[in-house]
């Protein structure tokens, strides 16, 4: 059975995308912690984070690095915290999230955002990234 995720990047359940290439997309995340955090997840349905492709997870950390730039642009911040937890979903997903200290990063914080927030974020960030010249976050379908 597909992941959660693949069922998202598949239009079978909505997500408010942010990226989308050949090897991962990014997502708003339904609970963030705080308000940007999102989740960048390889297409290939692979549950443990270290059983990646070398490929795919460098492709996953030159692309956090494109996307944290660009959050860092629209969402006030010291810096993009990144963390790979991988105990909700079984797939890969590394956690992008807007931090000014390390209680920024305590998932006991998470709480649902509504759609209207997440699809306010998910623009500033494309646009972000299209204005660097990403087509990767080109309108989303």
């Amino acid at each position: 059975m597909a992941s959660l995720f693949t069922r998202i990047l598949q239009k079978e359940i909505p997500g408010h995308f942010v990226w989308l290439d050949d090897l991962c997309f990014a997502i708003m995340t339904i609970e963030p912690i705080r308000r940007g955090h999102l989740l960048l997840i390889p297409r290939q349905e692979v549950d443990h984070w270290d059983a990646l492709p070398a490929d795919t997870l460098a492709h996953l950390s030159v692309t956090a690095q494109k996307i944290a730039g660009a959050m860092k642009q629209v969402i006030a911040c010291k810096r993009i915290g990144m963390s790979v937890v991988g105990l909700e979903v079984p797939h890969t997903h590394i956690h992008l999230i807007p931090i000014d200290s390390m209680d920024d990063m305590n998932f006991s914080r998470a709480q649902m955002a509504s759609g209207q927030e997440l699809a306010a974020s998910a623009a500033q960030i494309r646009q972000a990234l299209r204005e660097q010249g990403y087509t990767e976050a080109e309108p989303l379908p």
